[in-house]
């Protein structure tokens, strides 16, 4: 599995979208995402993980708070 951050360490992630999640509900997705980066297996996790990224930028629908979370997804790796 990649090195990721924990849940509380994505908390510290600057606020940028009007739903948030609660503590309990960033895990459950941090696990779900782990079992889906484990089920794509290591030749392709990356290009899941691009097409999640993707997947959620046109649900989000804002190109530059998409570009705010990837600078906030950088930081610290």
């Amino acid at each position: 599995m990649l090195n990721s951050p924990t849940p509380a360490a994505l908390m510290e992630a600057p606020a940028t979208t009007l739903a948030t999640l609660t503590i309990i509900g960033l895990e459950q997705v941090y696990d779900r995402l782990a079992a889906a980066i484990d089920q794509a297996g290591p030749t392709r996790s990356e290009l899941f993980l691009v097409k999640l990224a993707l997947l959620n930028a046109q649900a989000l629908g804002d190109a530059a708070l998409f570009q705010q979370q990837l600078t906030a997804a950088l930081q610290d790796l």
